[in-house]
Parts: C-alpha cells; structure tokens; sequence
C-alpha cells in the first residue's frame, strides 16, 4: 500500500496530518490555518476593546487627567509600532519575523499575556491614583504592541497566500465564520459576568479566553505559508551577497515614500481613520450610553447583554451573508452604501428623539454592526493596493507588512482619540460625578449629560459617514472583483 507524503508547507503534528482531514472534510486547509488567528485574536479584541474603557472608568477610578495622558502615550506608541513592526517582518533576516507563521507561533503566548494585564488591578484603587494611570498606559502599549506583531503578520499572510481574488473571498468568508465565533466571546462574558458586575467571574473567564486564543494562534503558526517565503530568503540573500543592507535607512525612506505616494493609498487612508474612529467608538461607548440612555425597566440587564453580544456577531454574519454581493458589486460599492446607510439612520434617530426607546437599543446596535461589517471588507482594497504597489514598482516579492504598517501610523491614532474626545465631552456634562450616582443625581444634571450622550450617538455617526463619502468616491480600484488575478501564484 502505498503511503502519500504530506504535501509541501503542510505540516504534521503528533503524528496526524490535521489540514488533510480538513481538507476531506470539505475545508480549505489554507483558509482555516489562517482564520484561527483570526478566532483566537477576535475573543480577545472584542472583550478588551468592549470593557477597557468602562473598567477604568468606573471600577478603578481613574482621573480624566491620567486617561488622558494613558492614551496619549498609547496613541504614539499605537502609531509607531505599526510601521516598524511593518519594516521588520517584511526586511528582517530573524526567521521569527520574516515568516509571516513564525511571528504569529511566537507572538501568541505574548498576546495572551498582554492581553491579561487590565483585568488584575495591581493594588487597591482609590478614586484618581496615580497608579491606575500606569496599569492603564502599560496595558494598553503591551496589548497593542502584540496584537500588532500577530496580526500584521496575519494581513500580510491575506494578500500572500494567494493573489486571486475568489481565493482572498475565501478567505473572508472562512475569516468571518472565525471572527463570528471569535466575537461571541462579549456575549459569553457579559452573561457569565452579569455585565462585569461579578468581577471576579469576569477575570476567569478572561483567563480561559487567553487560553483559548493563544492554542487558535499558535495553530496557525504550525500550517500556515506564505507564497512568498522561499523568495523573501532569496532576495534577502541577493541582498547580502550584493553588499547592501536592506535595513537601510534610504531604502526605508523609498519605499516609504512610494506607498504613499498612492493615490488610491492616500483616499483609503483618510476613508480608514474616520471608521477606525467608529469603531472604537461603538466599541467603548456602547455600554455606556445603553445604560444612561435606555432604563432597566425598559430593556433588562439580560436583554442587554444579548444586545451587546449581536454588536459583535451580527456583523459576521452580514459579511458572510454578502458574499454574492461582493463577487458581483465589489466591495467598493458596498462600502460605499454602507456610509450612506449610516448617515441615513443616524439623521432618523435624531428626528425621533430619545424616548423611543427600542428603535434607540435597535439603531446602537445596528450602528455597531454596519461599522464592524465594513471594516471586515477593509482587508480587500488593502490587498488591492499591495497588487498595484508590486506591479508598479516591479517587486519581487510584495511590501505587505509595510503597506498595512503605513497605513495603521496615520489611522491608529484614530482609536485613542475617540475615547479622549468623548470623555472629555462627557465629563463636561457631569459624568465623572453622575455615573455613579444614579436616583441620587439631580435631574437637571442628569437630564443634561443624557441629551449630551444622545447628540453624540446622532450626530457622531451622521457626520463621520458624509466624511467617508467625500473620502472613498475617488478610489479608482474599483473591478478587482472582475478580474481572475491580480498576479500569478508562485
């Protein structure tokens, strides 16, 4: 009997050929390798991205001076680390950063742990210590640092591990079954925590969170390949055998400055800071502004931890549920039409006012969906770019770690700025004194900061989208959905 031998980049592990079983069960061994760092990122960055922000706030008490001076330090951090990280895993000789699995297999138990930080206070917080400043600084900088190196490793694997475009559709869809399960974790948690009112059942279940996602990553790590692996080594031999340095600073800066030089780059940029925006501030406001805005006898805890659990899984199943549209509209159009959905909602609301109190829960969580669902899409005119990037420049190998680190230094900064801006909004109006006041409050006060929070659950939204419009209309990358590929596999 004769016995096949694995094929090439395909990896055994305790004896069993885990991607063949896969693939005889009908999945894409390519497509799940990848979408398990995906899972595993996607319980930890929707529970920390959702909670951060109102643990700080309200358990730990922190001053608005010190969540302010922690998110400005994060911002620079946040921006920073993107592009260097971009630099190095695609110019580096270290194998554990030049191949794409590699820097997921080694950065995952370092995601988990940084992941960690936030949830064990490192003493007794009163209210405005300084030390909740720095648990929150350094929580923030470790997280963001390694999800960086994890998953800029994971984007650059999207646009390398093939460039046709049915097979990045693929990955898509296998990436937003992941992230739908990935996303459930904030139902899970919100049920089992009773909105982080059982704190100490929260932190358990981000302990087993971390866990989990650190094994997904680390599949991932073990069966996953880039195209370019064999030729990055090549050409970064060539480079050596030459006598150059591919750590130059003058080679950086050309390259640097053909990306973004990019027409198309420049627009998507723009377009990507403004959602980036939104979604951190779906993501850190939600909660706080369901819990102001519509009262516990209206919709209970239970109902709104169900809520909150559909702002993050409903939008998977929007992307999955999209895949015809995108084969046939592209995704140029769909983006599109979700700006202009958004506005149009947001604009609805503000003429119905506050005290419709389903159709206010129904449009904060539509809102949090539509947003999430097109920043799911963003991975595609990304990829498109690195495609006209490489055939431009005629490059061997394509640079997309550094286009996916570019753009993250102009649109990061966006996630510190959101909570910043409408924490200061907020805290004008009396929330750091009100929110913990409750019947106590006075009214008037109370009455105020609660027509604050609704203008900016309005407003924010309408405004942001017609700036999106302006941005995207000229993107010229707009048929890659028409054409079989973008270059040949190798």
């Amino acid at each position: 009997m004769t016995v096949e031998k694995p094929a090439a980049g395909v990896r055994t592990f305790g004896g069993l050929n885990i991607l063949g079983h896969l693939a005889s069960l009908g999945a894409h061994p390519a497509a799940v390798a990848y979408s398990m760092t995906t899972l595993g990122a996607g319980m930890m960055n929707s529970i920390f991205s959702f909670y951060y922000v109102k643990l700080f706030l309200n358990k730990y008490k922190i001053s608005e001076g010190a969540f302010h001076q922690s998110q400005v330090v994060y911002m620079v951090w946040n921006a920073v680390n993107d592009p260097l990280f971009g630099y190095l895993q695609d110019n580096s000789h270290v194998p554990c950063c030049s191949q794409r699995r590699l820097s997921i297999l080694y950065g995952a138990p370092f995601y988990a742990i940084a992941f960690l930080l936030a949830w064990f206070p490192w003493r007794e917080y009163a209210p405005g210590d300084w030390m909740s400043g720095v648990h929150l600084m350094v929580a923030l900088c470790a997280f963001d640092g390694m999800l960086t190196f994890v998953l800029l490793a994971q984007c650059a694997l999207f646009a390398e591990i093939s460039g046709h475009h049915q097979s990045r559709l693929r990955l898509i869809k296998y990436n937003q079954v992941a992230s739908l399960i990935g996303s459930s974790s904030v139902l899970f948690c919100s049920l089992h925590s009773q909105n982080m009112d059982d704190f100490p059942s929260f932190q358990g279940f981000t302990v087993l969170v971390a866990v989990l996602a650190c094994g997904c990553m680390i599949y991932t790590g073990l069966h996953s390949e880039s195209r370019f692996d064999t030729k990055g080594s090549a050409q970064r031999s060539n480079y050596q055998g030459s006598g150059q340095s591919t750590l130059s600073f003058s080679l950086v800066t050309s390259m640097t400055l053909q990306i973004l030089t990019n027409r198309d780059f420049q627009l998507f940029v723009l377009m990507n800071f403004f959602q980036v925006f939104m979604v951190a501030f779906c993501n850190n406001f939600t909660m706080i502004f369901a819990e102001h805005l519509i009262p516990p006898n209206v919709l209970p805890s239970l109902a709104k931890s169900f809520m909150y659990g559909a702002g993050f899984i409903c939008p998977q199943l929007v992307v999955l549920s999209s895949q015809s549209l995108l084969h046939s509209l592209g995704y140029y159009k769909i983006i599109l039409l979700t700006f202009y959905v958004e506005a149009g909602m947001a604009a609805v609301m503000l003429v119905l006012g506050p005290h419709h109190y389903y159709i206010l829960a129904f449009f904060l969580t539509a809102n949090m969906v539509l947003v999430q669902a097109a920043f799911s899409l963003f991975n595609l005119p990304l990829a498109d770019i690195i495609d006209s990037d490489l055939q431009r420049h005629k490059r061997s190998s394509p640079l997309s770690s550094m286009v996916f680190g570019t753009n993250a230094l102009f649109t990061k900064p966006a996630q510190s700025l959101a909570p910043m801006l409408v924490v200061s909004i907020l805290n004008q109006f009396g929330y750091e004194n009100l929110k913990d006041a409750g019947r106590d409050a006075n009214p008037s006060d109370l009455e105020a900061l609660h027509t604050t929070m609704f203008y900016l659950v309005c407003v924010v939204p309408m405004c942001i989208a017609a700036l999106q419009v302006f941005a995207w209309k000229p993107f010229s990358i707009r048929s890659s959905h028409t054409v079989d590929t973008m270059y040949i596999d190798g």
